[in-house]
Formats: C-alpha cells, sequence, structure tokens
C-alpha cells in the first residue's frame, strides 16, 4: 500500500482546540484555526508578535495573575525542556470590536517545548482549552447540578495540577540552589590582571538555572602574557555545567603547558573523547603577548574573537578555525594564527548566545555585534561589556545562556 503524503501543516491548522507554536522567546510563529476564530484575532495580528503584547492582562482587575502564571509556565518548559501542565486560570482578552472592554474568559493550559537534535528547545507548543462556559454552567437552567459535577471534576483537576506543580517548582529550586554554588565554584571572578583592564558577564537563559554549558576562562602565562579562552557545552542543566566544569579546568590546564593555543585545543579535544556529553563542544582562546603586540589564536568551531581597533574598525580573528571537539574520530592538528594590535585595542570573546538568533543568519549577528563595538569604542571594558549585553540580548529575554569577556589590550 501506498504511504500517503500527509500535509503537516494543514494538519496543525485543522487540529481541535486552540494550539499555538511559539519561539523560546514567546513570540508567536503560527497558530491553528480554531485559536484564531476562538481568539477573534488575524493571523497578521498575531504572527511575529509577543505573546503578551497581544493578549496583555486586565489592567482594570487588581488581583489578575493570569500572565505572570502563563509567562512562568512558558519559561519553565522552555528551561526544562518538560512539558508543564497549568491549572484552570482566568485571563481576560479585550473584546477587538470595542477596545478597553475586556471579556471575562477561564483557561486550561499546557505548554510542551519542542527540542532540536541539539537537545536545545526550538519551539513551544501552547495548547488552551477554553472552559468559561464550564465555569458559568451554574447560570443556566437546570445549570445548578450540572454546575456542580463540573465544578468538582474541575477543582480535582486542578489541585492535581497544583500539586504537582508544586514538587516541581520545589524540586526546581533545589536544583536551582546547586546550580548557584555550581556556578561560584566553576565560574570565578577573575583576579585583577598585572597593570591590565578586563572584564566577563555571565547570563543564564531565561527561566534557566543560573549555570549552564557555557564558559569563560584567563590564565597567566609567563612573561607579559595572558591566555583568554570561551567554550559552549551543547546542552543545559546541571548535567551541561558538570561537562563544563570538566572541559574548562581541562584546558585550563592544557594551556599553561602547551606552546600555543592550537596545542592547547588538541589536548583538550583529546580528553574531550573521554567525557560523555563533550561532543560538539566549541571552544576558542587566544594567547595575548603585550610586549610583541600579538594576538596568537585558534578555535574549535567556535564564533570567532572580536578585535576593535582604536580608530573604532572591527575586525574577526576567523583564520584559524577547526570543527567542534569530538566532530573527528582521529587526531587532527589544529590551525593556529597570529595577528598583530595596538595598544588600546579591546579584544572581545563571547559564546553564540551574544549574536545567534534563530531567524537570522549568522552574519547579521556578527554585523550588529561589530555596530555595537564602534558605536561604544571608546568605553572601559566593564561599561563595554554592560553595553554589549545591554543591546545585544533581547528584550524579552536571552534563550540562551551567554559568557563574555572583553580584554583592553
Amino acid at each position: 500500500m501506498r504511504k500517503p503524503q500527509i500535509d503537516y501543516a494543514a494538519v496543525f491548522r485543522a487540529l481541535p482546540g486552540m494550539v499555538a507554536l511559539l519561539t523560546p522567546e514567546l513570540v508567536y510563529v503560527d497558530v491553528n484555526d480554531d485559536f484564531v476564530r476562538l481568539t477573534r484575532r488575524t493571523r497578521e495580528q498575531l504572527l511575529g508578535r509577543y505573546i503578551f503584547d497581544v493578549f496583555p492582562e486586565n489592567p482594570h482587575d487588581s488581583a489578575a495573575a493570569g500572565m505572570r502564571e502563563t509567562r512562568e509556565s512558558m519559561l519553565r518548559a522552555v528551561a526544562t525542556g518538560e512539558r508543564d501542565t497549568m491549572a484552570v486560570l482566568r485571563y481576560d482578552i479585550e473584546d477587538p470590536e470595542r477596545p478597553g472592554h475586556w471579556r471575562e474568559h477561564f483557561w486550561s493550559p499546557v505548554n510542551a517545548p519542542v527540542l532540536g537534535t541539539d537537545g536545545k528547545v526550538t519551539l513551544l507548543v501552547h495548547r488552551v482549552e477554553e472552559v468559561t462556559e464550564l465555569i458559568r454552567a451554574r447560570g443556566g437552567p437546570g445549570g445548578d447540578s450540572r454546575a456542580r459535577v463540573l465544578e468538582a471534576e474541575l477543582y480535582t483537576r486542578a489541585r492535581e495540577l497544583q500539586e504537582v506543580n508544586e514538587r516541581l517548582r520545589k524540586a526546581h529550586a533545589r536544583e536551582r540552589e546547586v546550580a548557584l554554588a555550581l556556578q561560584e565554584a566553576l565560574l570565578p571572578a577573575p583576579r585583577p590582571l598585572d597593570g591590565h583592564q578586563a572584564a566577563v558577564r555571565y547570563r543564564p537563559a531565561v527561566g534557566a538555572l543560573n549555570v549552564c554549558g557555557d564558559w569563560y576562562d584567563l590564565v597567566d602565562l609567563p612573561g607579559d602574557r595572558l591566555a583568554v579562552a570561551v567554550g559552549d557545552v551543547v546542552g543545559h542543566g546541571l548535567a551541561a555545567a558538570c561537562v563544563m566544569g570538566q572541559l574548562r579546568s581541562a584546558l585550563s590546564a592544557a594551556t599553561r603547558v602547551a606552546d600555543g593555543p592550537a596545542r592547547a585545543l588538541e589536548a583538550l579535544g583529546l580528553y574531550a573523547r573521554s567525557v560523555d556529553g563533550a561532543e560538539s563542544t566549541t571552544a576558542a582562546t587566544a594567547f595575548i603577548d603585550w610586549e610583541e603586540h600579538t594576538l596568537t589564536y585558534s578555535s574549535a568551531g567556535h564564533l570567532p574573537p572580536a578585535l576593535l581597533h582604536p580608530d573604532g574598525t572591527v575586525s574577526f580573528l576567523d583564520r584559524a578555525t577547526d570543527p567542534p571537539l569530538g566532530a573527528s574520530l582521529e587526531h587532527t592538528v589544529r590551525p593556529e594564527a597570529t595577528s598583530p594590535f595596538d595598544a588600546g585595542a579591546t579584544l572581545v570573546l563571547y559564546t553564540d548566545g551574544l549574536i545567534e538568533r534563530r531567524t537570522e543568519d549568522i552574519d547579521t549577528g556578527l554585523a550588529r555585534l561589530a555596530d555595537a563595538l564602534t558605536r561604544h569604542c571608546h568605553a572601559g571594558p566593564d561599561d563595554l561589556a554592560d553595553a554589549l549585553l545591554a543591546e545585544l540580548l533581547p528584550a524579552t529575554g536571552n534563550a540562551d545562556d551567554t559568557a563574555l569577556v572583553v580584554i583592553r589590550l
């Protein structure tokens, strides 16, 4: 029998009940027909917009908590990669035909993450069942007995969901406490550099634990030299953080004995083969020699470091890039390149959370970074780091964790 061709887009549109697809930043990318019909919004009014810009909370209800609870549930699903089922809640919607007039609504929402091949959340399925009429059932003819049954069912379901979610919140809180301690141990603030200025920043993904798979490191080398590195382990949570800690320590040790960044990354690649979860990790490291005014660098599949020149121009150090760790089954010699710098230049290393957006080409993000660096070329490392985070991370919060190192050369 010939296998039928399935139009999954048509299937999605025809799904019964209200279903929407959102990005991890909670922006609508698609909605089914029932969602359009029951919310009385057009696709043009929904797609590409932040969910709470389309459906703000009723400003006339001082006790309203629907938006906060819905946002927390969605961000929990994005952070944990697990489905989050909400208890029945009230969330009023403004009548599109009567601006300023809000209709009372009760909903039963479920938020389910869709994972990509890299294990990261790529989409959020937001399914909503409207139960307004059930809540109002007491008001109709003969509705009293029917309403009691319905209310009992809804109450029982809501209590069960609340208990489950409360257990999940407590477990998440315990994991967060562990993560905070782990972050402090794995990503300590760097000690002052002799006569040099540097700034480091770490921002976890929105709703995530305070430590994930990104890292930074600064290592003093003999002479007036310094090694700086950033890396990114695939995944989130404590498992990724533990892998990160092992790789960061291994690279830090290799850097102290290797004769250059390429050899340090070669040693890290060999070590990564023995670490579960280390495959596809990216890393970039640069050796700074202030006496020779040179940067020697190498990259294992990582985004290129940016060099901000004193005149405000920006160049990316992209002449020594190789595949990520574990991408090859055989040991290979990694490339290395050297670039001169002028006194007063600034070196910036970062992870993908700073510039990557799922709907954009990577060159767009690099151009945005270069523009921000040029506009803030006279800022010191601390001010520049804060400006980059403020301007480049999404206003709704970053979907991926971000590590950033800024060094005045």
